[in-house]
């Protein structure tokens, strides 16, 4: 229990439903929801379309998602993957023969095809309780009325320097990023949501939604079509599912990078972390060497699903085994070789619980802040830039090619004990959310904390030859790390951000939402 003479928050308990989120409102929206007749899934695409306004930079209808859902009166987990593909004109060939090494970040080439609206929709038609015009109602009314912006988002709106062309004009009102509390409205994305209210999936995917979204592309020099559109489909697939302590952390399957998290977690279940002081040097110089040879896996093998190689490997207990011996308590390995596909930073994670046991966990995003810093002409939706996941190198399984996914970096996860799913779970921060998943797996069941401290704990990320520090790790374990070998470096940001909601023996539900960003848990 934490001291309660200092700042801090409480989680939050509920008995009949729970939604823990990254922005009040969307919080809200998903216990009204359930107030009102729906379930989780409801609540979690409710949730998710009031987060389209309330964190815009971070995601919207123009991007992709994934899913894990936990049916009511079952404990079996669906994975629902909302990713969408490369226009079926593009080739790593054609780019590569451009003087491309990697795919422009912030260029067109970049624009992969949305996915998350047709997931939503297969998720309500195949889960929910409530129709799309209740479920889309909150956030259609607030696009008209406008959202006041709070302190987090206006901090990342106001990094966003490369919004160009109909984007400039729909997300920087007066020529300037929004202040903290002036209102932002999205009148376009209103209309949007009318017609899939309306008409479903054919709302977005047919009609002038469409050719919204296929022309401004077209005027910006892609080679996306409305039948790349209109081919775009969500799919189910098993999850992927490592031990730890007797508990099984379950991750969405490639092309989203949860493998990696397993195999990391498979690598620290080698060693006692347990004995390791949750703040000191030990611990994290063991999760940063098993990061760098975990990621070393992902950067080698993960991939679109129909093009991935030795994934059985990847997550065989053996090969956590091997790659465990390489770490010396005593010696910092190399780095990894750098990626050629830029690594995603932006995004969005939700997670509900309603009182008959349906779980979900929920992410959702635009890859980088506010995409590709494009958006369609009418509508004003943003263009993500996921197809700067994919690597110009010919031959890679993460290759890019027309009408495939590239490599994901979204994760939502699920813990389960005993075959029964004792948590949903996200941690976002871009390329850090393995790690994420694996310190807060490590810090509930090997350090004992509560789901909020386990939230809040201090985090550490290796990446790019440096070891990145929160500012709370002490001196101490700075300097040891150091001597260590380590580039050592405090974030001049918060490291992600988390959302769990623990589904107690008794029924009770336990939400906790990070204090690094705006968002709470809310529970009725």
């Amino acid at each position: 229990m934490r001291d309660f003479q200092f700042p801090g928050r409480s989680a939050v308990f509920a008995q009949n439903g729970i939604c823990a989120t990254s922005h009040p409102m969307a919080a809200r929206t998903a216990i009204d929801l359930l107030q009102g007749g729906g379930n989780a899934a409801d609540a979690a695409i409710g949730a998710a379309m009031v987060l389209n306004l309330c964190e815009p930079h971070m995601t919207g209808l123009g991007g992709d998602c994934f899913v894990l859902l936990k049916p009511a009166g079952q404990d079996r987990i669906v994975a629902i993957n909302g990713s969408g593909r490369a226009p079926a004109a593009l080739d790593a060939a054609q780019l590569r023969a451009q003087g491309h090494e990697a795919v422009p970040v912030h260029g067109v080439e970049a624009v992969t095809l949305p996915g998350a609206v047709d997931a939503f929709c297969r998720m309500q038609a195949e889960w929910g309780r409530m129709g799309l015009p209740d479920i889309l109602a909150p956030a259609i009314a607030l696009a008209e009325a406008g959202v006041p912006v709070a302190p987090r988002t206006a901090h990342d709106w106001a990094r966003a320097t490369h919004l160009r062309g109909a984007a400039l004009h729909h997300y920087l009102p007066g020529g300037q990023p929004p202040q903290v509390g002036q209102v932002f409205r999205a009148p376009g994305q209103a209309e949007v949501l009318r017609r899939i209210a309306q008409h479903g999936r054919a709302g977005f995917y047919e009609g002038e939604v469409a050719e919204d979204l296929i022309v401004s592309l077209r005027a910006l020099g892609g080679c996306h079509t409305l039948d790349d559109l209109a081919a775009t489909a969500a799919r189910s697939d098993d999850p992927v599912i490592s031990t730890y302590k007797g508990h099984e952390l379950v991750e969405h399957a490639p092309n989203g990078q949860g493998a990696t998290a397993c195999l990391l977690l498979n690598i620290l279940a080698q060693f006692d972390m347990a004995a390791f002081d949750p703040l000191g040097p030990e611990r994290a110089h063991l999760e940063a060497e098993a990061t760098k040879l975990a990621y070393d896996a992902r950067d080698r093998f993960l991939a679109d699903p129909d093009h991935v190689m030795r994934l059985a490997h990847m997550l065989a207990p053996d090969t956590a085994q091997r790659l465990a011996t390489l770490i010396d308590p005593a010696r910092v390995l190399p780095d990894p070789a750098p990626l050629t596909e830029e690594i995603h930073r932006d995004t969005v994670y939700l997670t509900v619980v309603d009182r008959d046991g349906m779980a979900v966990s929920l992410i959702y995003s635009i890859f980088h802040g506010f995409g590709s810093g494009l958006a369609s002409d009418r509508f004003g939706l943003i263009f993500q830039n996921r197809g700067a996941g994919f690597t110009l190198q010919a031959g890679h399984p993460n290759e890019l090619k027309g009408g495939k996914r590239p490599m994901h970096t979204i994760i939502p996860a699920m813990l389960r004990h005993n075959g029964r799913v004792l948590m949903p779970f996200g941690v976002m921060g871009g390329a850090y959310q393995p790690v994420g998943h694996a310190r807060f797996v490590s810090n509930l069941l090997d350090h004992g904390m509560d789901l909020q401290s386990a939230i809040d704990a201090p985090r550490a990320f290796a990446e790019a030859g440096a070891l990145t520090l929160e500012r709370p790790y002490p001196d101490a374990t700075c300097r040891a790390l150091a001597d260590l070998g380590h580039k050592v470096i405090r974030a001049d940001a918060p490291i992600g951000g988390a959302q769990a909601i623990h589904i107690h023996d008794s029924g009770v539900l336990e939400g906790a939402s990070d204090p690094r960003k705006d968002g709470c848990a809310l529970g009725y």
